[in-house]
């Protein structure tokens, strides 16, 4: 099973650092199989010691230049981070990430060996139009998107789920999670969208999926922990 936490624009490097330290005393009691994924604010990165992967939320595709307020992977190489979150809703439109722009650093970072996790995900209207919209919304963020890489990790995340504390019903996230398998095979399948302690059991008992990606419950390292040893 795999759990990811995204801080998103949370926490500090001091913060990061006690975080770090909690998690990996309590991350001691964890499942060898299971695979943990830190990824804090760009300021936060660097080396750290534990049973997790420190990726980063996002990077520009290129090693390094003029690109004012982005970070490359000259900056990423200094701490090993060979991890990357892409196509995140939040990048896609806060950011005015097009498709386009999603697969040209997908395919940078493939390019690099990067580790990806792909994140795609519906927005509330499209949920409400029935299944098969959805279905064909998510298939559309494939556009572009090499399926068969091999260090590829996929994120579905409910648009209309993620910090509102709602989460997906369980039906909601077998029949997506059911179908998004027919389209990436092999690839593990990560749920995000509100999940928390008091849901991970009831998510990751759900066919099809491989793991979660957690955003507000996991900046808490006890809340996390609790999550990755239930």
């Amino acid at each position: 099973m795999i759990f990811a936490a995204n801080f998103k624009t949370n926490h500090t490097r001091k913060s990061t650092e006690l975080y770090i330290h909690d998690l990996h005393v309590k991350l001691r009691a964890k499942n060898p199989e299971d695979t943990v994924y830190i990824f804090p604010p760009s300021t936060a990165l660097d080396h750290y010691e534990g049973d997790f992967t420190i990726g980063t939320q996002n990077a520009y595709p290129a090693h390094n230049g003029a690109y004012t307020g982005e970070i490359g992977l000259e900056q990423l190489d200094e701490f090993d981070i060979k991890t990357i979150l892409i196509g995140h809703s939040e990048r896609r439109e806060y950011m005015d990430e097009t498709q386009e722009k999603v697969a040209e650093k997908f395919s940078f970072f493939q390019a690099e060996g990067y580790e990806i996790i792909y994140c795609i995900g519906e927005p509330l209207e499209i949920r409400e139009k029935g299944f098969e919209a959805v279905m064909q919304y998510l298939l559309s963020q494939f556009d572009g998107i090499d399926i068969g890489y091999e260090k590829l990790i996929v994120a579905y995340e409910p648009i209309w789920a993620i910090g509102t504390g709602r989460s997906a019903t369980v039906e909601e996230i077998s029949d997506t999670h059911r179908a998004l398998k027919k389209a990436i095979s092999d690839k593990p399948l990560l749920y995000g969208g509100s999940v928390k302690p008091a849901n991970i059991k009831e998510i990751i008992s759900i066919a099809g999926v491989d793991g979660v990606l957690v955003g507000s419950a996991s900046l808490d390292a006890g809340s996390f922990s609790e999550m990755v040893l239930a």
